[in-house]
């Protein structure tokens, strides 16, 4: 049983071979919990894509399966977790379905009118939120700064036309990416991604440094 957040996303301009890889090849076994999806089998998926058909068009190659994904990836009905991309081979990894937990379908009004971008284009704050969650985002804070950014790179591309759900997921993945990435203001790392350093933070270390450096001289 689909969420009508699915339901929508499938609806969508997609090609019949990413609707079944989706609906045959992914969802059937996906964790409704985490959303997480099992282990992918290029082998399994390849005869699923193919059928009885075997001719000059079937799918013979992960990176087929992999142009698919990015398919389901543009309606927002798949995301990757951190470390992966289309770019390499994903079997054996799992994928993120988001749209498959019933938390979503909260948003599947979201879905209903696909747009460009536009100069005063707002994220979803919500859904923003349980998307960060579901990528493992901890630092969930934007500003204006961020949001200027990410429509000024989408203003130049009004080919692209996308609901507000998966402009709000694009939007969630950005700053992924920018948590992801270095050499911006004082961040302190989590794992795998950048964290801002709070300003009383840095005190209370340098505070503590100096005390300890005193004592030492005191005691000498």
């Amino acid at each position: 049983m689909f969420t009508q957040a699915e339901f929508h996303a499938l609806c969508a301009p997609l090609s019949n071979s990413a609707r079944v890889l989706y609906t045959l090849g992914l969802r059937p076994t996906a964790n409704l919990v985490t959303a997480a999806s099992e282990p992918l089998n290029y082998k399994f998926i390849l005869k699923l894509l193919n059928g009885a058909e075997q001719n000059e068009g079937s799918y013979t190659r992960g990176r087929q399966i992999n142009t698919l994904l990015q398919q389901l990836e543009q309606a927002g009905l798949v995301a990757l977790p951190q470390a992966l991309d289309f770019e390499h081979s994903l079997n054996g990894k799992a994928l993120l379905l988001p749209l498959s937990t019933q938390a979503q379908d909260d948003f599947a009004h979201l879905h209903r009118q696909h747009q460009p971008m536009k100069a005063n284009w707002q994220p979803d704050e919500a859904l923003f939120k349980q998307m960060a969650n579901l990528l493992g985002l901890i630092d969930k804070e934007f500003d204006k700064n961020d949001v200027g950014e990410f429509i000024a790179y989408w203003l130049g591309r009004p080919a692209a036309v996308f609901s507000h759900f998966q402009w709000t997921q694009k939007f969630t993945y950005a700053m992924r990416q920018k948590r992801l990435a270095s050499g911006s203001a004082p961040k302190q790392q989590v794992g795998s991604q950048q964290v801002p350093v709070a300003a009383g933070l840095e005190a209370d270390d340098n505070a503590r440094k100096l005390v300890a450096k005193y004592s030492s001289h005191k005691k000498t």
